[in-house]
């Protein structure tokens, strides 16, 4: 039976690639804190897009009782 090669975790910045068994633990805190920062991006992007068709649907509601001008 042929044993599998773990593959060490690796970090890529702006191309380059670090094995994160040699990074600091500093450069491991600013990476969870990358990461958290990126995921409330996504998160609000999401609140944005919810509230942004929330607006639509308001906006086609008003329409729809606003009396005709001619």
């Amino acid at each position: 039976m042929a044993k599998v090669k773990k593959e060490e975790p690796v970090l890529t910045v702006n191309g380059i690639k670090y094995f994160e068994a040699d990074l600091s633990e500093e450069v491991k805190k600013h990476v969870v804190n990358v990461q958290g920062a990126e995921a409330e991006i996504k998160r609000l992007q999401m609140l944005l897009a919810l509230a942004q068709t929330a607006r639509n649907a308001y906006q086609q509601a008003l329409m729809a009782v606003l009396p005709v001008k001619s």
